[in-house]
């Protein structure tokens, strides 16, 4: 009996192991906790202009830090309630599995191995291309001239894969010189120990902005990859990420349906648009189906505006990085940004 006993403790310890080997630590429902704790706490890029900096005023801003206070906006109904932690590449998956963040947004590529790797990409945020900066006075107008050069990115970042790629594919030669982050590859860019630099276009673009002669940097015009970009939450968590989702969805639906920040009360008050009602919870019960208010959208829309109103307050035309939509269009205007009906 007792030999019996044993055994099946045994069997039952290495099911035990198998199970959390395999599947890691059980991780407490998210959504839940940023209710109990009040606050939202969001992995973010250390420093990157137009995403994720501080200004001269001492306050974290940018694309990715509006997306953060949405959050707080629709789930705590205060855009305020927000904890961020500047993360890096290496550091910013293991901590999200963990427990140790809520969610991720920072310029992370979504990619198989990725999303397989215990993490889920909850949709993109931006779409973006891999890109290659180089010196105006190096006479390098396009890849095929980089034949033999020193190229700096990030470890562990997809750029490492496609430029490997790319260069074995077109039979050119190269030196590829990885460092622990994005910003530590600009810097030896900076100081010239490498010949170009390369990430994705619109963080070449952010990155430019610290240069101290930018007018003598060219980004060349080709682009060797897609991008797929947003925001990221531990694997498992599918309320928390659904919550997330829509929160970005409704921010996109929002700029198609003529909402914005400034006219989001009249809209509220006054439209007589079912689908403006539903997104708002005039009619309908949505935001509960999310474990939200039923005024969640309201909430974000009003705390940070529509998906458009973001993207050009931080990083379009009219600011430093005089970045246009292109693919991050809506999709009736050229682009690939769309909402799922919110219905």
């Amino acid at each position: 009996m007792k030999k019996d006993l044993k055994a099946n403790m045994i069997v039952v310890l290495c099911f035990t192991f198998i199970f959390f080997g395999f599947t890691g630590p059980v991780l407490a429902d998210v959504l839940d906790n940023v209710k109990s704790r009040g606050y939202v706490h969001c992995g973010v890029a250390p420093g990157l202009p137009g995403f994720s900096s501080v200004n001269n005023k001492g306050v974290r801003v940018g694309f990715d830090i509006d997306l953060c206070h949405a959050i707080a906006a629709a789930v705590l109904g205060d855009p305020k309630k927000i904890k961020l932690t500047p993360v890096r590449l290496r550091d910013g998956f293991p901590s999200l599995r963990a427990g140790s963040l809520d969610i991720l947004v920072h310029r992370f590529t979504w990619t198989l191995s990725r999303d397989a790797g215990g993490v889920d990409w909850v949709r993109t945020m931006t779409y973006d291309g891999q890109a290659f900066i180089v010196r105006k006075d190096s006479g390098v107008k396009k890849l095929a001239d980089l034949d033999g050069a020193t190229i700096c990115t990030a470890q562990g970042s997809t750029m490492e894969i496609n430029t490997t790629d790319y260069f074995r594919k077109h039979n050119l030669k190269m030196e590829l010189i990885t460092y622990k982050g994005m910003p530590e590859a600009f810097e030896a860019y900076i100081a010239k120990r490498c010949d170009c630099m390369t990430t994705g276009a619109i963080g070449l673009a952010a990155n430019s902005q610290k240069l101290p002669d930018p007018e003598n940097h060219i980004i060349l015009p080709e682009r060797i990859s897609m991008e797929p970009i947003g925001p990221v939450v531990a694997h498992g968590q599918s309320r928390w990420g659904d919550a997330v989702r829509w929160i970005l969805n409704a921010l996109i639906a929002a700029e198609e349906l003529g909402v914005t920040q400034a006219n989001v009360d009249e809209k509220k008050k006054g439209s007589d648009n079912p689908e403006v009602k539903r997104l708002f919870g005039v009619t309908g019960d949505l935001g509960q189906r999310l474990g939200l208010s039923n005024d969640w959208a309201y909430n974000a829309i009003k705390a940070v505006g529509n998906y458009g109103e973001i993207f050009d307050r931080h990083v379009g035309p009219n600011t430093p990085l005089k970045l246009d939509r292109g693919l991050n269009a809506l999709w009736n205007k050229g682009g690939l940004m769309l909402s799922p009906p919110i219905r």
